[in-house]
């Protein structure tokens, strides 16, 4: 208990905070399984729902787009009725795009299972609107960093569990060839892809049910209706992009925040294409090796900090994940697959990093600019779906890594000039 006191700044006078503490950092790890499950879903879904690379990416999408158009909105909802009304009614969509699972495969209908993900998607938006800023507040202002990272630590969790779960639960193990897809008697193949639309049937039950326990738990406990004692106006404007640190900012958030989701979205077609290793093998490794290597490495990069600037260290870091996905495009054997993993350890201070830099200077411009850079991560709808295109037109999912590759070069150019912050 006294590690926990230390982790998260309370004291033994602050028992009213720790229960509610307790329940909002279970929505940390909603939102990020949620997010790390997709690598698992787009091939499935596209054997399941016979999709091109194209179309499977549009997973991503769904989930990102619904983050981009539902983040005002939610945090409108939650100004008028409050942090916990606010977490309710998330947990409500969250459950209920779950069990839309269900129908969605029934009928295998894979723009069923779109909407499915956005109204999830539309949840978590929700929940992390809400989760943020609460956890600063519940406690002493000074420790609000201090519990905000605790929470952040079980976003990692779901990080890595989400794709190895996802892999054993979801996933068949059945790999069967065009060939002998094409070969398969009609009723047979319907058979097959209906087995494969209803694998994830039980898993998303699953997964309602135990956000519906958890939004029962909320509903009958106390949350303190804690406000911000500073009046802020909520306008939305564009003044802010006479910043070009700003501006840049938002670009490297967009284009960063797409690589992130298009390396881990197709590591598993990556992994058949160059060394066809099974669907089940590639799942667990991109959990329990390369989102595991993110969640390290977020650590690390705390510590390299204390000797290497931000920027520098977040340019050495681009600059080597450029190097590695030039490897794994170029090179055709398991040391590809090997390479892309290493991937996620060096994107792991990213997003926090830019976000921080592209703030830098701004005094009260900072919370609008904010809003901007949490909006820009928008690009994990457009990325993954533009490495669909180059895959369906070249016929490699391998050539299509160019994608991210061509995205760290522009965060590598924020981190070496673009971040200097600057009015002009």
């Amino acid at each position: 208990m006294n590690l926990f006191y230390q982790l998260t700044g309370y004291k033994k006078s602050d028992k009213q905070f720790i229960v509610p503490f307790l329940l909002v950092t279970i929505l940390f790890f909603l939102w990020a399984f949620l997010h790390n499950v997709n690598p698992i879903l787009i091939p499935h879904l596209k054997k399941a729902c016979e999709l091109s690379d194209t179309q499977s990416a549009l997973i991503d999408s769904s989930v990102y787009i619904a983050y981009f158009l539902i983040a005002l909105p939610a945090g409108i909802f939650i100004k008028k009725y409050g942090y916990k009304k606010g977490i309710l009614f998330g947990l409500s969509l969250y459950a209920t795009g779950a069990l839309l699972f269900v129908p969605a495969a029934s009928v295998r209908s894979f723009y069923f299972f779109l909407f499915a993900l956005f109204v999830i998607a539309s949840g978590a938006t929700f929940l992390e609107t809400v989760a943020n800023p609460y956890m600063t507040l519940l406690g002493e202002p000074q420790n609000g960093a201090r519990r905000l990272n605790f929470a952040q630590s079980f976003n990692g969790i779901g990080a890595f569990i989400a794709p190895i779960l996802g892999g054993k639960f979801i996933l068949s193990g059945i790999e069967y060839s065009k060939n002998d897809l094409a070969k398969m008697p009609t009723e047979q193949l319907q058979q097959y892809l209906q087995h494969e639309s209803n694998a994830v049937k039980i898993p998303y039950l699953i997964i309602a049910l135990i956000v519906l326990i958890v939004l029962v738990i909320i509903l009958f406990n106390k949350l303190p209706e804690l406000k911000n004692n500073k009046t802020e106006k909520s306008v939305l404007s564009f003044k802010v992009f006479q910043y070009k640190h700003l501006r840049w900012a938002v670009a490297a958030q967009f284009f960063y925040v797409g690589a992130q989701v298009g390396v881990g979205s197709f590591f598993i077609r990556f992994s058949k294409f160059v060394m066809n290793m099974h669907e089940k093998d590639a799942a667990f490794l991109w959990g329990s090796v390369a989102m595991v290597g993110f969640m390290v490495g977020r650590f690390a990069g705390t510590f390299f900090m204390k000797f290497i600037s931000s920027n520098k260290l977040l340019f050495i870091y681009a600059v080597i994940n450029i190097v590695l996905l030039s490897v794994a495009i170029t090179w055709h054997h398991a040391m590809a697959v090997y390479v892309l993993m290493a991937v996620p350890f060096f994107m792991s201070i990213m997003f926090p990093t830019i976000f921080a830099l592209g703030i830098e200077d701004l005094g009260e411009d900072a919370k609008l600019a904010s809003s901007f850079l949490i909006m820009s991560i928008v690009g994990g709808a457009f990325i993954p779906l533009i490495m669909g295109m180059i895959s369906d037109a070249t016929h490699s999912i391998q050539i299509a890594y160019i994608s991210p590759l061509i995205c760290f070069f522009i965060v590598a150019y924020f981190a070496w000039k673009g971040y200097k912050p600057t009015n002009t």
